[in-house]
């Protein structure tokens, strides 16, 4: 099959598992808005941080080292996935070990126990997932995405609005859904035949390690560069402000849904077609299309950025979540193309360079919290958080490219991120000609990326008749 229809074919699938599965957690929103006060939701937001943060370390990363590997087909997949979740089991009896140094933190001490279920039932979830999606599953694991945040959602219903759990109802949700999916993919994808001890192999054992590793400290950098910002908005401007700003990170989310769907294709794509002659030119045109697809979404959002988190987020007390929504939103856009370059660094087995560049984006990141928040509060955090993404998305831009030599269209990086910068002070800015002046600025951004994308889809048509002819 023709490599471009086949990353379409599967981001379709990918799609549709997506579509019904936002719908769905843009539902567990209000529920969330309606039954948590903000210092509650700020709590249950620095829980599911943690589990974030605590995922890759015990998980050793796993999940990355079997899609990666596992998608190679000079490897076996069973001793891939019999080899994770070893790993998986010797990192969760070690942090079983410190359970009585968490219950020692005021944070956690209510809820040591549910956040280690929570950890448990979610790393088996993710190493089930991914060997699904590395076997070529790609419709079984799009239906598991769709049936776990429904059997998230009805959790949330029964643990939270129905028993008024609060916070710990937030949890044990989460710890239901996933261990269900487990259970579903295990049987549906019939896991248990790939998983046994005997597949265990020393050798794949510390090449993934040798992979997987340096992925460790990237999430926790990363989780520095998304999160860090609430902690010194907690700090700095206190727990109630902070519940609305991680409020307002729920509208820039979306566009993380349209990067996702494509980016789950993607990784396997790019795995799949590392040895290809034409690897140039396919990450370049995946790159420009993809990169189109999320300057037009972002100056969507932006333009209606008010009703659309008005619709969101429940009641007056999360009203100025907009204001911040707007910069959030380009800050995401950067997150999204730092994601792409990642899939290089996966496909060139150059995990460290993710590691370091990673590091660069947290102490931006840290740095610029210091300097900014103090000056203009809660806007501060989020112009640091869209520095440190942009600032990463320029180093790896320029890294990616030793191996292997895509082309980016600086013109169009260039013009799109000045247009939504213009959008979102406007937006912050309101007056009476706002809807106006945004609207075209919104055309704007259109028209310049369906040009640019034009050419690349007459690119990729060329080269499909090419391949027709010389096959």
């Amino acid at each position: 099959m023709n490599k471009y229809k086949k990353l379409i074919g599967n981001t379709l699938i990918f799609a549709i598992g997506q579509t019904s599965a936002k719908i769905l957690g843009f539902l567990l929103i209000r529920i969330y808005t309606a039954v948590l006060n903000p210092d509650q939701y700020s709590t249950a937001e620095l829980l599911y941080n943690t589990l974030n943060i605590l995922y890759p370390i015990v998980s050793f990363s796993m999940a990355d080292a079997i899609l990666r590997f596992g998608a190679d087909k000079s490897y076996d997949i069973r001793k891939v996935y019999s080899s994770a979740n070893i790993l998986l089991v010797c990192g969760m009896t070690v942090f079983a070990l410190t359970l009585p140094l968490w219950n020692m933190l005021s944070l956690y001490r209510n809820y040591t126990l549910l956040l280690f279920v929570y950890c448990l039932f979610s790393s088996f979830r993710q190493l089930a997932a991914q060997c699904t999606r590395a076997a070529g599953n790609v419709k079984l694991f799009a239906v598991d995405g769709i049936i776990a945040v429904f059997t998230q959602f009805i959790c949330k219903l029964i643990f939270m609005v129905h028993f008024d759990m609060g916070i710990n109802g937030y949890i044990l949700s989460f710890i239901c859904s996933d261990a269900f999916s487990v259970i579903f993919l295990y049987t549906a994808g019939r896991l248990y035949k790939l998983n046994k001890f005997r597949y265990t192999d020393r050798s794949i054992i510390k090449e993934m390690l040798k992979y997987s590793l340096p992925l460790i400290p990237t999430y926790l950098l990363w989780w520095i560069t998304s999160s860090s910002d609430r902690i010194f908005v907690i700090k700095m401007e206190g727990s109630e402000v902070n519940g609305v700003y991680a409020a307002a990170y729920k509208l820039p989310t979306l566009l993380m849904f349209l990067t996702t769907m494509f980016y789950q294709a993607w990784q396997l794509s790019s795995v799949e077609e590392k040895d290809s002659s034409d690897l140039r030119d396919f990450h370049s045109n995946v790159f420009n299309i993809y990169s189109s697809l999320i300057f037009f979404a972002a100056a969507f959002l932006i333009l209606f950025a008010g009703p659309i988190t008005g619709i969101l987020l429940s009641g007056e007390t999360y009203s100025d979540a907009e204001k911040y929504t707007v910069i959030l939103i380009i800050s995401m856009v950067f997150q999204c193309f730092c994601q792409f370059l990642s899939s290089i660094y996966s496909v060139k087995k150059k995990s460290g360079k993710s590691c370091i560049t990673a590091l660069v984006a947290a102490i931006t990141n840290i740095i610029l919290n210091l300097i900014l928040i103090p000056v203009w509060g809660v806007y501060g955090a989020a112009i640091a958080t869209a520095a440190s993404y942009f600032i990463c998305f320029i180093i790896r831009a320029a890294d990616t490219r030793k191996y292997i030599p895509f082309k980016i269209n600086t013109f169009k990086v260039a013009i799109n991120s000045v247009l939504l910068i213009i959008m979102a002070f406007i937006s912050i800015n309101q007056s009476n000609h706002t809807i106006l002046i945004l609207t075209w600025l919104f055309i704007a951004v259109a028209l310049i990326n369906i040009h640019i994308s034009l050419k690349n889809f007459r690119s990729i048509s060329k080269a499909g008749k090419y391949n027709a002819t010389h096959s």
